[in-house]
Parts: C-alpha cells; structure tokens; sequence
C-alpha cells in the first residue's frame, strides 16, 4: 500500500524512512522540531553491512562514507598491544551520514521548527498538531524523534529512559596535531584500552568538511566511566551557573572543573596512546547512558522506530544501523499488505523482539561499568564480556550480537 505519510523528528532514522517510503511511492514529509539544522557534534559512527542496505534501499550511494581500518586492538596500561583481531570495517561521521541522506530529500520535504503538540488518530488517518498552531494529516505517522520522543509518550506515556549508571565521555583530536606515533597506532584499527570498570575505545573518522585526507583526519574517542546516580550524576549534570539539567546537559555547559577532573584522570588509567588524546580534545563532552525499550512499536496509524522505540547501550555500535533496518522493515511491511493495521503488526512481530534482544545484550557488555554492580555474582558475571577478546569480538557485529543475545 502506498498514502501520505508524515514523519516526527528529522535525525537518522527519519531520513531513512522518509527516503525509503518515497522510493515505494509514498508522499512524505519530515517534521523536525529543532529550529536549527542538526549537527552530530563530529559523533563518529560505526557501519555495519545492514546500513549498507539500508542506504541502497534510501537510493544513496557513497564511495566514500568514511574511514577504512583493518581490525581492532586492545592496550595495556603501559602501551604494550594485550590483542589484536583482523576485521576490516568503514567508520563514518554522524555529520557525513546526515549529510548524505538530507541532501537527497526534496526541498522542502523537510520542515523544522515543528515540535509536535499533540496526536490524534482515527480509523482513516492521523492528526498533527505542532506547537506554532499549524497541523498536518496523514495516512502513516513514523515516530522518530529519539529518546525524548512525543509521538512514544503519545501512546506510550511512563515509558521513559532509566540511567545505566555511568556515562560516556566523548571528544575528536585533530589529526595532525597527534604525535607521529599515535597517528600511526591510531589511524589504522578500532583500538580499546580497559581500566579496571571503565571503558576507552576510538577509531579515526573524516575531518571537517568531511575531509577523508590522511593529516586532514579526526581521531574520535568514547571513554565509558561510572558515575553512581545521586550526588555524582547530580554534579555532573549542573553547570557553572548551579542549574541542574535533567537527563543530559548541553556540552558547552558541563562545568570546566568536572572536564578537567576527568582529563587528571585520563592521566592516571588510561594508555599513554589514549592520554594523548584526551589531553588535546578540545571540547570533550559527556553523555550519560540510558536504556529504553518498548512493549510495543506501534498503535493505530503510528510506528516507533529508531532510538524512539529502543535506546541500546552505545557498546553495540548499532544505532544508526538499527533505525536503519527498522525503517527498511516498516517499509517492506506497508509494501506487502494492502492493509495499514495489518502491516504494521507484521513490522511490530518482526522488529520488537530483536530491539529486545540488542538491548539485552549491550546491558551485558556494559555490566561491568555500572555503579550499582554490588555483588560477587554479579561481577562475576560482568567480567565475563570485560576481558579483551570478548570486548573486540562482541562489538564486531550486530549479526554476532543478536546471535549472542539469544542464547545468552
């Protein structure tokens, strides 16, 4: 079946089915609720065979999505290599991706300023109403709109985040402002470091302008630290006028004291490759981790997808991938039943239970991370996806972490 479909939220998973829906003859139109054009913040992104399909199916093509590296490699302390496995595998920007997919849009197909006020859907269609008093109304609303998602709450209210327990701190290096020998270590694999309960990971991604030039590069680092939820979290989150934000803080606003604390940190357990790093990021930021998951992705005439319906744990290094393949799939869905209600059960039987299962399997990799981890059983089994072959191969794919959340 084909109709008008209208999507909420303009990131990834919005522009893959907005893409998607009209190459199967769907009409379209993104509402974004930012007012500005989104930016990553140079996040970098790991690609996996299923976003390659997914790309293809949104009519995008690229010979040069990102950056090639030739395996992985894991870091003691003191610098020496612990392991190393051969896996071959591209590592794009958020700002590229986004890029790519936006320009191929229609003008005036994507439509900012749009936050959603309210939703209401009958048995012929679906009310928009956004917050500027204009409305919409279409045959299909694809709620895509992340984490904090209207469209979720709509249908779904009480569903919300719940904190993992740690965050993550991120930050991009220049790639010519690197000493020589950590452009060499650094610009050829996925490299990890394992301080006892923390997590450093980083792989090279395309400099400004989506600069692909060796010297012209970017090194983008993911340092996964506890911090316990309460008076920790809570300073974290305030800034340097004493506000305390609610879920996340903007980056410009984390508190210069809390950035400088974590770089004396870096220097005291983290591989002098990785201190490296560190020390010359110029404006590393945090995110804490969330889990979310849906009981189900869709209700009449509307579908979750993306981080709206699930939030995995970044230890995946799916996201984009996933919101991808459940774009691909509503997409196939509507294409092989004549019916809306039928076809969206059939995108809901396929799509929740490996949301599931992803989202079970990154709580297991980032176990050993988390506060709350109190007993000998539970660190026990925590260490289990914490040793150095176990953290190179788990993230490799996600074909391996579905297999694996299955028979965990």
């Amino acid at each position: 079946m084909i109709g008008k479909a209208a999507i909420i939220g303009g990131s990834m998973s919005g522009l893959f089915a907005a893409l998607i829906l009209r190459r199967r003859g769907w009409s379209v139109d993104i509402y974004e609720a930012s007012r500005k054009e989104l930016a990553g913040r140079g996040a970098g992104i790991i690609t996996h065979a299923g976003l390659g399909e997914a790309l293809a199916a949104a009519g995008v093509t690229s010979d040069d999505l990102g950056v090639p590296v030739r395996g992985r490699r894991v870091y003691n302390h003191d610098g020496s290599i612990h392991g190393a496995i051969d896996f071959p595998q591209t590592n794009t920007s958020w700002d590229r991706l986004f890029d790519l997919l936006k320009s191929a849009l229609p003008a005036g197909s994507y439509r900012l300023g749009k936050r959603l006020d309210a939703i209401r859907s009958d048995p012929a269609g679906v009310d928009l109403t956004f917050d500027d008093g204009t409305t919409a109304r279409a045959d299909l609303v694809v709620g895509a709109d992340g984490f904090r998602s209207a469209v979720r709450h709509a249908f779904l209210p009480g569903i919300d985040p719940t904190y993992a327990g740690y965050v993550a701190w991120r930050g991009l290096v220049e790639e010519a402002e690197l000493s020589p020998e950590a452009r060499r270590e650094l610009f050829d694999s996925f490299t990890f470091c394992l301080p006892p309960g923390e997590q450093m990971l980083g792989y090279p991604v395309a400099g400004r302008d989506n600069d692909l030039r060796p010297g012209h590069r970017r090194f983008n680092f993911v340092w996964y630290r506890p911090a316990a939820e309460g008076a920790g979290l809570d300073r974290m989150l305030t800034d340097e006028t004493g506000r305390r934000h609610d879920i996340s803080i903007p980056p410009p606003l984390i508190d210069r004291q809390v950035i400088a604390e974590m770089r004396v940190a870096a220097d005291t357990v983290l591989a002098p490759l990785f201190r490296e790093a560190v020390s010359l990021a110029r404006a590393p930021f945090f995110q804490p981790i969330y889990d979310l998951a849906v009981p189900r992705m869709t209700a009449e005439r509307i579908a979750l997808i993306g981080d709206a319906a699930f939030v995995a744990r970044p230890h995946v290094g799916a996201g984009v991938t996933k919101a991808a393949e459940d774009a691909l799939a509503l997409a196939g869905a509507l294409a092989a039943h004549d019916d809306i209600g039928a076809a969206l059960a059939a995108f809901e039987a396929d799509r929740l239970p490996i949301g599931h299962r992803i989202i079970d399997q990154a709580r297991r990799l980032g176990s050993y991370m988390q506060a709350q981890i109190k007993t000998a059983e539970e660190q026990a089994a925590a260490e289990r996806h914490r040793s150095p072959e176990a953290v190179m191969v788990e993230t490799a794919s996600v074909a391996f972490l579905e297999a694996a959340a299955e028979s965990a």
